[in-house]
């Protein structure tokens, strides 16, 4: 198979879709890979460094799309990328798809089969290649929220961790997931007062198991959750539906009462964001103020860290890559139901009922569409 590699071009994107290492291990299985000029420069990887592990370079995105039968992204494709794809291509990147209609109506329109990173799962019903990058944005998040605690940045001028005679700052996370843990073990690390809140009593259990009476667990009800926000210093949002929009959990009259200065950051603006307030924001201008409160809604914080970032994305998705190029898109989604799980879009129709029911469109069953692919 052609594997193509174009440049990320959204705002402050840095990683990169296949790493070298990635490139020397489908070339050793027989495929050709063409990456487009400078596609690894933002994680320092060199032209020469995928020259190197066996890819064939290219001056434009034009020709990686021309050329390829699967294209291998970091970030949904921007508009200038989308109407580069045809029936011809497997996209396989992140999408995001359930708050974002122009991409969807574009993506169908293609005609291209579409696998996102962030619905494949596996043996237990987790996200591996969300994974690695809900750890990166959980740490990073607390990070970002800290930075805009200080004054200079709009916030109440809070310490996270605190200093000897006086309270640490209080950290709210909400949802007890990857991002979550992720943000946690940041949080406590760094001397905040943590709370986490979730509905999943087994995931409260596991929490107050790892970090004992260094957090506080609370159970998800409206009322929790209120008061937990409404109290806080920072506050998290790590709530995800998987493929599905992110409930509004953070209302507006929360923030509201929050004291000024204080700062949310919503991980979840991904898909859509967890709060009545947010909106997505770049690495390039990533804060706004919101009823007094800072928002923090960068939609690809793992960006801003993009070797650490895209050396763990390829770890995750390498296998399914190989896998696509190995058997060819039909044999392995027929193979594998979890990969099948990451089948959003693909011959002008709708796979994923979340993705669907966002949109208004009729979802058709993965069996059907692969039927349509193998008489192709």
């Amino acid at each position: 198979m052609l594997i193509g590699v174009p440049k990320e071009i959204k705002n402050h994107e840095y990683r990169v879709g296949l790493i070298p290492a990635s490139v020397r291990e489908l070339c050793h299985n027989g495929h050709q890979v063409v990456v487009e000029a400078m596609a690894g420069a933002g994680t320092g990887f060199s032209d020469a460094d995928y020259g190197a592990a066996g890819a064939l370079l290219v001056d434009g995105a034009d020709e990686v799309y021309a050329r390829a039968e699967m294209i291998v992204k970091v970030k949904e494709p921007q508009a200038s990328e989308r109407r580069l794809l045809n029936s011809s291509h497997t996209l396989f990147t992140y999408l995001h798809l359930a708050p974002d209609r122009p991409q969807t109506d574009e993506l169908v329109a293609s005609g291209a089969l579409c696998i996102a990173y962030e619905t494949v799962t596996d043996e237990l019903g987790h996200l591996p290649l969300l994974a690695p990058m809900s750890e990166v944005a959980g740490r990073m998040a607390v990070q970002a929220g800290a930075y805009c605690l200080e004054k200079s940045m709009g916030g109440r001028g809070v310490l996270l961790g605190g200093v000897p005679g006086v309270s640490a700052a209080r950290v709210t996370v909400i949802g007890g997931g990857v991002v979550g843990r992720s943000a946690t073990t940041i949080a406590v690390g760094m001397g905040a007062d943590v709370t986490v809140l979730d509905r999943d009593l087994g995931v409260l259990r596991h929490l107050d198991h790892v970090y004992g009476n260094r957090i506080k667990t609370l159970f998800s009800t409206q009322e929790a959750l209120e008061q937990a926000v409404i109290n806080a210093d920072l506050v998290v949002g790590a709530v995800l539906v998987p493929g599905a929009s992110t409930p509004k959990l953070v209302t507006r009259d929360m923030l509201r009462r929050m004291a000024e200065g204080s700062v949310f950051v919503d991980v979840a603006i991904d898909q859509g964001g967890c709060g009545e307030t947010s909106r997505p924001t770049t690495h390039a201008d990533p804060t706004f103020v919101e009823e007094g409160v800072v928002h923090y809604c960068v939609a690809n914080m793992p960006g801003a860290v993009a070797r650490t970032s895209a050396m763990a994305l390829n770890n995750a998705t390498l296998p399914f890559v190989l896998a696509l190029a190995n058997k060819g898109p039909v044999a392995a989604l027929r193979d594998d139901p979890h990969l099948l799980a990451g089948l959003n879009i693909g011959c002008g129709q709708v796979v994923h009922p979340s993705v669907a029911e966002a949109h208004g469109y009729t979802p058709v069953a993965a069996s059907i569409l692969l039927d349509q692919l193998s008489r192709r």
